[in-house]
């Protein structure tokens, strides 16, 4: 399985992520699709100690580089939750989803969220309450092209948008 690569999403998630850590006094960071580990490096150069962060992915292949990367860090591989300890508290939680619904010539793990593109999405909000800490933040990437997005009972707060090409990118902080 490819390991996905950082793109104008990641990057753009990258630059709320910094300004975010700079903000508040996070101790618990959960990095949920790591990928490359982009926003995980961003938190470790914004000061948060290795030893505070998970970092999750479903890539086994991803799983191997982010373990030679961030040797400090916890990495586990998971379906979203599936793995991650019941009783395990993040007072941020980042998630750079795959976002785009289900198309002919994209049907990847790492891009295609589902048929309306907010499956992955869904089944993340239902379960990271479980693990968000009382005054925690997540902050999630979507496009204009995720629909069907169930927000369950979160306070949503558009932190910023970006348009590349054909495609408008949202950064939301829910709480």
């Amino acid at each position: 399985m490819e390991i996905y690569q950082p793109s104008d999403d990641s990057f753009l998630l990258a630059e709320f992520v910094k300004r975010e850590i700079k903000k508040d006094d996070f101790t618990n960071v959960l990095d949920m699709g790591s990928g490359s580990g982009i926003q995980a490096e961003i938190a470790i150069k914004s000061g948060i100690n290795p030893k505070n962060i998970v970092l999750v992915d479903i890539n086994p292949d991803a799983i191997k580089l982010l373990k030679k990367k961030f040797p400090k860090s916890k990495i586990i591989l998971s379906d979203l939750f599936s793995k991650i300890p019941k009783k395990s508290e993040f007072d941020l939680i980042i998630f750079n989803p795959p976002y785009l619904p289900d198309h002919e010539f994209d049907k990847g793990a790492d891009t295609s969220g589902g048929k309306k593109g907010s499956e992955v999405l869904n089944k993340f909000l239902k379960k990271a309450k479980l693990h968000l800490a009382e005054n925690g933040k997540i902050l999630v990437l979507i496009s204009n092209f995720t629909k069907g997005i169930d927000w369950q009972d979160y306070e949503k707060k558009l932190l910023g948008t970006k348009k590349i090409f054909f495609e408008e990118l949202y950064i939301l902080e829910l709480s």
